[in-house]
């Protein structure tokens, strides 16, 4: 399966904040979404950032609770790692495991068009697995 066809059946809705957003305020936009990380855009609106919620935390553990005054800026994850449209599931899951990341926005056409998680390819190969073994099961019982 292509990350194209996660997408169709996800949706391409992205969380984005400006990099001038506070850490509160990115915070608050994860919690009110219930998502793990938003994606931070410049004005023009390309990727220039990612913030999770592991880097607030990173953030507060290391300059206690104030830090959450700074600037998304300040704690984002540079040099975003992307997606294609055309690429595998497999292709994205042994790039997250090799850079130990959890999301990659897909980008098409030099624009964000989307993005997966870890739990949506997971979900994707746990879904296959379940319908290959549906398969063999019906061949089996049908000698």
């Amino acid at each position: 399966m292509l990350v194209a066809q996660i997408l169709q059946g996800k949706g391409g809705a992205v969380h984005a904040v400006a990099q001038t957003a506070t850490l509160q305020e990115a915070a608050r936009e994860l919690n009110e979404k219930r998502v793990g990380c938003v994606v931070v855009l410049d004005a023009e609106g390309d990727i220039i950032g990612i913030l999770s919620e592991r880097d607030i935390v990173r953030e507060v553990a290391k300059h206690g609770p104030k830090c959450l005054d700074d600037t998304v800026a300040s704690a984002m994850s540079r040099g975003v790692v992307t997606a294609h449209l055309d690429e595998t599931v497999d292709d994205c899951l042994a790039r997250m495991t090799d850079r130990r990341i959890r999301h990659l926005p897909v980008v098409g056409d030099n624009r964000m068009i989307g993005l997966v998680s870890i739990g949506d390819l997971v979900k994707f190969k746990i879904e296959a697995v379940e319908v290959e073994a549906a398969a063999m099961r019906a061949y089996i019982a049908t000698g």
